[in-house]
């Protein structure tokens, strides 16, 4: 059940520019093309080409980091709250967008060895884990991992062995909660080292590829998933689960085949790239103008994917990466255009509470129910031990806590076993000692033993595997104030918190200094006096020149953007013939080397799944028939 806040939020766009590479230095002119305003919040780019009267375009965002900037502060400001929102029961989504060769995977992992340089998503996971270390003793954790890459159109599973080989996953939606990847791999990390393990082995499966821009170039889009569920006692005494949902994404770069120089499988790859992220520029653009009934999600994978993260139930940060060389103006305009306009986006977020697929309350049924049965099997234990000893038990004579319990289950059950078996073998020694008993009964006796022997055993072991399926169980939930990682202390808590408050405090000083920045011109005219006809005349025509050099920065804006719809109209045309051809190619062997009745036979077969958006072929034997020709059955 979602919560019915209904309250929306922008999405919060940050701009990091990277600083000049060695190569970019000795091929092009000296000086970069961008300014940043960290006070304000502020972009101003300069065009290369342009005279110099012609003014800069400037670009106001929610945060601005220029070259210098670290990537802790990054974090701290722009990322912890969102984080801070999915522990609390969101939906959260970062995604970095940019340029190929910006520094997109460098924002959104880093060096994960040097503690300075570590990205968003090793933060991400401190964050998660020191939480949950911090938290309140009646709150228990499910932590869950997926990750899986978008490579050629098609979804592929990256924690699975197999996922080179096997087909591309399908998206399915669901009413409650969003799109979703049907059987995507879900591993459940207990610690920082498990989830940090889980991401490695992703990592080591991703495409990635040189191009003249960039030496490790991201060939596909990267999604890593976090589910963090949390149940925690409430007002009226039951427990109620709430599920934050955190959305991880490493886009690939858009990339011009002139710049790229990619030729063959390359082409292919970066011409798909360009295709889903021209449909998330439509879906932002959509979305922004607000006055379009329709928002094309269906247009790539990647777009329905992030349809809860655009315009939906989710809180998101966009980290928009330029580069700074005069070579790259035109990428980095359209980069500032997109999160500029993305800026405009409305999300609707709720919190997650008792949803019906979280994982947890299972969690939970499975391990009370395996208790119950170590309970009942202690209790019998008890039972017997005492009615051979003589006595007998009272059930509610102790109670133990549950820690103690699962101990005491142990050592119980292995003394009753000892016990048992003592006691057997003495049996067994006094049957075969009784002089006066017949050798066929004392035979039957000792057979009757041997048995009992054997069943005390096979209990033994079902108990021990049992306890071991319990403690499994048990060991993959989270409980809060526990301490998941060594150097949590005190000094640690209070260090974090001043970091916190100091993000805070320069977060509300840069949204008051554009306040006042946008205020300033109104205030500025209703607070000036003339005391001459020509001090008038002056302050009018200062303010005529301010709003000629805004109509010319309008109407360069406008051939700007002319000229890159004319650009985007030629790729899109180059990119259309390219395929063209390789049509043509195609049905230029279907018609010369597969015969017609065999065409014939592949078209019949064909069927459109709308669901999927494509078409697919039908089974040559129906799942029926198979399964009648397996039992050998036919009703011909």
């Amino acid at each position: 059940v979602m919560s019915k806040n209904k309250s929306s939020e922008s999405v919060k766009v940050v701009v990091r520019c990277r600083p000049l590479s060695r190569k970019e230095e000795s091929s092009g002119p000296a000086g970069g093309i961008v300014q940043m305003d960290l006070r304000l919040g502020q972009v101003i780019l300069r065009n290369p080409r342009a005279p110099p009267s012609e003014p800069q375009k400037t670009f106001t965002f929610d945060a601005v980091y220029d070259a210098n900037s670290k990537q802790r502060e990054l974090y701290d400001e722009s990322v912890r709250p969102l984080i801070d929102s999915v522990l609390a029961g969101f939906n959260g989504t970062i995604f970095a967008y940019g340029q190929t060769g910006t520094g997109k995977t460098y924002t959104m992992q880093g060096a994960w060895l040097d503690p300075e340089k570590r990205g968003v998503i090793p933060n991400a996971f401190d964050h998660v884990f020191t939480h949950i270390s911090r938290s309140q003793s009646d709150k228990q954790y499910l932590v869950r991992a997926s990750y899986l890459e978008i490579y050629l159109e098609e979804i592929r599973d990256l924690l699975d062995p197999n996922h080179t080989n096997a087909r591309g996953l399908e998206l399915r939606e669901n009413p409650d909660t969003g799109v979703y990847v049907q059987d995507l791999t879900s591993c459940v990390c207990k610690s920082i080292k498990e989830i940090e393990e889980v991401m490695n082995v992703g990592n080591q499966a991703r495409a990635v590829g040189a191009t003249d821009m960039n030496e490790h170039s991201s060939r596909s889009h990267a999604l890593f998933l976090i589910t963090v569920e949390c149940s925690q006692p409430g007002p009226d005494g039951r427990k109620h689960i709430r599920v934050g949902r955190l959305n991880l994404v490493d886009l690939a770069g858009s990339e011009r085949q002139a710049k790229t120089g990619v030729q063959g499988e390359r082409l292919k790859e970066a011409a798909k790239i360009n295709l889903s992220l021209s449909a998330l520029g439509n879906v932002i653009s959509a979305l922004a103008d607000g006055r379009s009934g329709h928002v094309p999600y269906r247009d790539s994978k990647l777009t329905r994917l992030l349809q809860d993260s655009l315009g939906g139930n989710a809180k998101t940060v966009m980290v928009a990466t330029l580069g700074p060389a005069p070579q790259h103006y035109d990428e980095t305009l359209t980069t500032l255009r997109y999160a500029n306009r993305a800026k405009n986006i409305q999300n609707q977020p709720r919190v997650n509470e008792d949803p019906k697929d979280a994982l947890l309350r299972e969690f939970q049924r499975e391990i009370a129910r395996l208790r119950a049965q170590l309970n009942y099997r202690k209790w019998r234990s008890k039972q017997k031990n005492e009615q051979m000893e003589g006595e007998s038990w009272d059930g509610d004579r102790e109670k133990e806590t549950e820690g103690e319990e699962d101990e005491e289950v142990e050592k119980e059950a292995e003394e009753y076993v000892k016990l048992e078996e003592q006691r057997l073998e003495r049996e067994k020694e006094a049957i075969r000692g009784d002089e006066y008993m017949v050798a066929e009964e004392k035979q039957r006796l000792l057979g009757e033993k041997e048995r009992m022997m054997v069943d005390l055993r096979k209990e033994q072991e079902a108990t021990e595997q049992l306890t071991a399926k319990y403690k499994a169980m048990e060991s993959k939930l989270l409980v809060g104030g526990k301490n998941i990682i060594d150097h949590t202390n005190e000094q640690q808590k209070m260090l974090e918190m001043k970091r916190q408050e100091i993000a805070e405090q320069t977060r509300n000083e840069r949204e008051i200094q554009q306040q006042m920045l946008a205020q300033d011109e109104e205030t500025l005219e209703l607070r000036e006096t003339f005391t001459s006809l020509q001090q008038e005349v002056e302050a009018k025509t200062k303010k005529l020149k301010k709003l000629y050099t805004k109509l010319q920065c309008i109407k360069a804006e406008i051939k700007d953007v002319n000229d890159e719809h004319v650009k985007s109209r030629q790729e899109l045309e180059q990119t259309q013939n390219e395929l063209t051809r390789e049509l043509k190619f195609k049905y230029l062997i279907i018609e010369n080397f597969i015969p017609p009745e065999e065409k014939n036979k592949i078209m019949n077969r064909l069927i459109f799944d709308p669901e999927e958006d494509q078409w697919k072929f039908q089974p040559l034997v129906p799942a029926e028939s198979v399964y009648f020709e397996m039992h050998g059955l036919n009703f011909y």
